[in-house]
């Protein structure tokens, strides 16, 4: 065995990647991922030292701790030369936090430690590469302890990159980094099973907080979302095609673009952009271009101009396009340019990708029409009295969240299935790409209410969760899961785990979730989800419809009650 990777849905026979990732990467790769995990615990483990000395965690630690685990997500960055970088960084940043205790106190803080990530160091790539295949996830040899400890650690791989994305709108929350030092602490000191269990549930409310943050983040800089019709077709100027989820990137894009000639198109989770009213000034702006991030192959060769790459959702190159790819932020592909990240108050300089977009045909066309969205929580709220009156009248007898990640693999056809399936007195509520199953099929609307409601990219699961909650408040219920909305949750990463956590915390039970049970629950873990939340697996979309219809618990006593 090279490598060990079960961080995905998509992981060899659910269970694990051994040879190379399904995602693309390979043994190197994986391993130093895994490294670069192991040195920001040390960054953790010593910042935590630091507080008991009254050193508190600084914003910009804070935030190169998140910037470095999130490029260790799932179809995010190939490029072993960054991993490497942010390894080498890691070790300087810890370091520079024992200068600090050392100043502090007498001694240096973690010298003592016992723990290894914080204490071990390199010089030379050689000694990381022979470092990385010795600190992976299979070193915990206690399978329900290995389980709870990835389970938070793969939570916080989706915190990390929400924070990450609010930091870049400059919103920071010091708690949300401290917590982050508690849960990476937890996972490398010997803890019981009990004190795990209580970090999960700590780590779902970490999640809460930044979404929270991250609405809080898009909607002060770009405006609430408003219902808005997508364009799908092309225009005939040269053209760039943004995907990932960072909107901070596209502002910048398009005040670069503006003048030039050259039309932007989002991808896959940059969709929701065109809902915010500040995107909407930008004429270079001009519609949506092909599907979810597993299309990207045969989308980015018909598109034929310049690609930029924000995030996570890479999927390796087959075809032309790489000399016309370029990767920013947490993103990286080995052979394509990466953008270097802005200077403070600045923005990103993207003139390489104008420049090369011009260079290019105009996109193919594959496709027109028009696509609905922005439905998130400010403006579903401000459709409440509509909402409520169709839920009262019985027009409405149920919403149905149908969201998170879209994948390659056959059996997701079960998402699509379902939304074709549900009555026509059933609404969808969906938010990330899992939407591309089913967004542009013709559902319909009742009274003027479409039957999928888009809230947006995966981070805005939080809108949902507040619609969820205000609907609570409106027909008086006391508990969340009172009201007539059931949860058909699709995952793929560590995002959708982190958004996962954060429907528990806030008391989400009876959650369907596919197309697999995690690889990396072992089954003593599902079993205490089961008990607790009453987890439980996708089927198949016509065991399943009757069951989401019916609801849990039986939905008589909710519909009287409202």
């Amino acid at each position: 065995m090279s490598m060990f990777c079960f961080q995905c849905q998509e992981t060899a026979g659910n269970t694990g990647c051994k040879v190379k990732g399904v995602c693309g990467k390979n043994d190197e790769l994986a391993n130093l991922q895994d490294l670069l995990i192991f040195a920001v615990k040390g960054i953790a483990v010593v910042a935590d030292k630091a507080r008991e000395k009254g050193i508190a965690l600084d914003n910009k630690t804070g935030k190169f701790m998140t910037r470095a685990i999130f490029a260790t997500i799932t179809n995010a960055n190939f490029d072993e030369k960054a991993i490497i970088a942010l390894i080498k960084e890691a070790l300087k940043v810890r370091d520079a936090l024992k200068c600090q205790v050392k100043s502090a106190s007498e001694g240096c803080g973690c010298q003592g430690e016992k723990l290894e990530c914080a204490t071990w160091t390199a010089e030379t790539d050689e000694e990381i590469r022979a470092k990385a295949s010795t600190v992976g996830v299979l070193t915990t040899g206690n399978e329900d302890i290995r389980s709870l400890r990835e389970l938070i650690m793969y939570g916080l791989k989706g915190v990390a990159a929400y924070a990450n994305h609010a930091a870049d709108l400059d919103h920071e929350d010091p708690a949300i980094y401290s917590q982050i030092v508690d849960a990476l602490v937890t996972t490398v000191n010997d803890v019981s099973v009990d004190d795990l269990v209580a970090m999960v549930m700590k780590t779902g409310g970490n999640a809460v907080t930044t979404l929270a943050l991250l609405d809080k983040a898009n909607t002060a800089r770009f405006g609430h979302p408003e219902i808005t019709k997508v364009n799908l077709g092309v225009r005939k100027n040269p053209g760039i095609l943004i995907s990932g989820h960072e909107l901070r990137d596209l502002e910048d894009l398009l005040e670069q673009t503006k003048g030039t000639g050259v039309d932007v198109y989002t991808h896959s989770e940059m969709l929701p952009a065109h809902y915010y009213p500040k995107f909407k000034k930008y004429d270079n702006l001009v519609g949506n271009y092909g599907s979810s991030w597993w299309h990207q192959n045969e989308d980015f060769e018909s598109f034929q101009g310049a690609i930029l790459f924000t995030t996570n959702c890479i999927i390796p190159i087959k075809g032309t396009y790489q000399s016309r790819m370029f990767t920013t932020g947490a993103a990286g592909y080995p052979g394509c340019q990466h953008i270097a990240e802005r200077t403070s108050g600045g923005r990103k300089d993207f003139s390489e990708v104008i420049k090369a977009a011009k260079a290019c045909p105009p996109p193919k066309e594959i496709e027109r029409g028009e696509i609905v969205g922005g439905f998130a929580h400010n403006q579903v709220l401000a459709l409440a009295d509509k909402v409520v009156a169709a839920v009262k009248s019985g027009a409405i007898k149920r919403f149905v969240v149908i969201a998170g990640c879209d994948g390659r693999q056959k059996d997701r056809e079960y998402f699509t299935d379902v939304a074709k399936g549900l009555p026509q007195d059933a609404v969808i509520l969906t938010a990330g790409c899992a939407k591309y199953r089913y967004n542009k099929l013709s559902l319909g609307d009742i009274g003027g209410i479409p039957r999928v409601l888009d809230a947006g990219q995966c981070n805005d699961s939080y809108s949902l969760a507040v619609i969820a909650l205000k609907l609570k408040e409106v027909f008086g219920l006391d508990d969340i899961n009172k009201l007539p909305i059931s949860y058909d949750i699709a995952w793929y990463e560590q995002k959708a785990v982190a958004v996962l956590l954060a429907l528990l915390f806030l008391g989400v039970k009876h959650i369907r979730l596919g197309p697999t049970i995690p690889a990396f629950l072992s089954p003593n873990v599902v079993k205490v989800l089961v008990e607790k939340f009453d987890i439980k697996p996708t089927t198949t979309a016509e065991v399943d419809i009757p069951a989401i219809m019916a609801g849990e618990p039986d939905p008589k006593g909710v519909m009287a009650g409202v």
